[in-house]
């Protein structure tokens, strides 16, 4: 059985299935992403005013994962990914035209509320829909074939930026803008998932709503795991690609390119990024099924934490430390997607997975601000080299207490 619904849904894919790569295509993020921290900066932020931004962005998300979660399970999945969609579509452009802090940190409030209503409820419509097809099992393998499509577009996507932001900065987020819209037409042609549709959906009220998060949340398999990745791991590796771009431009001009060169250059190395990332992201499925998602997160920690700590003894080792990062993102973001999805029910599991995005952007806050200070007083390279003693030291000791992912 599990074998021919895996051949309906991915041997050629199903047309919706299809529709889901056209629309994680449509994200835009790497217009962008190759100058986001140099336009911050160009507009006179300092380092500790970017990571109050960035705390600004999680303290929203922690506010808003749940409401804009369980809204996703009242009025629908699809519904729920077109406001939020359509949100950031507005935000980006906003922040093309913003030229001061303060109007920085309004926009970083409705761009947070914008994935706020994508995050949860993305996994919980994909999952949903495979379910309808019985291949939920192959959660993991579709969505990291989505993110390896998102990747592949990022990367011609990220050389434009890149000299779009030679010539302006500002001109990135405009066409990121104008993208990110052309997600919200796909999304007009989806359909609910069967799955949720049979849910009782009326019996969703608040109080059944937080008894879910709570069971989820203090659930044998899933405690020590929430601790493990969504707090430690997610939080020290989200300061990578906050502080990827001055380190970046720093590493390359010690080399001797001209700063000139820098933005251009950052699109071509984004592109990379990207590229890198869609491989492994392609063969999610082959991965899990080779090495395993236990011995994937039980090693992975370890991996990124020396390799922090390490380029901030040989500068150099930031670029292949960046692409590392990059390429190991996604797919860990699918095993630990399918990991949750497999221990939660159809019945609020929008609000569940927006509970975790919850506690990871709680987490995250201290180590924003710690390493905005440290930024500032020492380098953004000694400000990744403590976060990655934080995350060896943490995740041995995580593992004193329990395996985080369960046989």
């Amino acid at each position: 059985m599990k074998e021919l619904a895996r051949e309906r849904w991915l041997n050629p894919p199903n047309a919706t299935i299809l529709k889901y790569y056209l629309y994680k295509a449509t994200k835009a993020v790497e217009f962008y992403r190759p100058i986001m921290y140099l336009f911050f900066l160009a507009q006179g932020l300092t380092f500790t005013q970017i990571a109050i931004l960035e705390t600004i962005y999680n303290l929203t998300t922690v506010f808003g994962e749940v409401p804009t979660g369980y809204i996703g399970d009242r009025v629908g999945r699809r519904n729920s990914l077109l406001v939020g969609t359509t949100l950031i579509a507005v935000t980006l452009l906003g922040i093309g035209l913003a030229n001061s802090f303060l109007t920085l940190a309004v926009l970083y409030v409705f761009w947070s509320a914008g994935y706020n209503f994508r995050s949860g409820t993305e996994d919980a419509w994909l999952y949903d829909t495979l379910t309808d097809g019985l291949s939920e099992g192959e959660f993991a393998h579709v969505r990291g074939r989505g993110e390896s499509a998102a990747l592949a577009a990022g990367a011609g996507a990220a050389i434009l930026g890149g000299y779009l932001g030679s010539i302006d900065l500002s001109y990135p987020w405009f066409v990121a803008a104008a993208v990110t819209g052309l997600g919200a037409g796909v999304l007009l042609t989806l359909d609910e998932p069967e799955t949720y549709e049979k849910s009782n959906t009326d019996a969703l009220t608040l109080r059944r709503t937080a008894d879910i998060v709570t069971d989820a949340l203090s659930h044998q398999n899933l405690r020590a795991f929430i601790v493990y990745y969504y707090v430690l791991y997610a939080a020290v590796t989200y300061l990578v690609f906050v502080f990827l771009q001055p380190i970046f431009r720093t590493v390359v001009v010690d080399i001797g390119v001209s700063p000139a060169q820098v933005e251009s250059l950052l699109g071509w190395f984004y592109a990379a990024y990207s590229l890198f990332g869609a491989v492994l992201s392609y063969y999610t499925g082959a991965i899990k099924d080779r090495v395993g998602v236990r011995t994937w997160f039980v090693l992975l920690p370890f991996v990124v934490g020396a390799t922090l700590v390490g380029m901030y003894f040989v500068p150099v080792l930031a670029l292949p430390t960046f692409l590392l990062a990059r390429g190991l993102s996604d797919v860990t973001r699918s095993f630990a997607g399918q990991y949750v999805n497999d221990h939660i029910e159809t019945l609020g599991r929008a609000t569940v997975l927006s509970s975790m995005a919850m506690v990871s952007g709680l987490a995250v806050v201290p180590f924003q601000l710690a390493s905005g200070v440290l930024s500032d007083a020492v380098s953004p390279l000694f400000a990744l080299a403590v976060a990655g003693v934080v995350l060896v030291v943490g995740s041995a000791a995580i593992l004193l207490w329990e395996i985080p992912v369960a046989e």
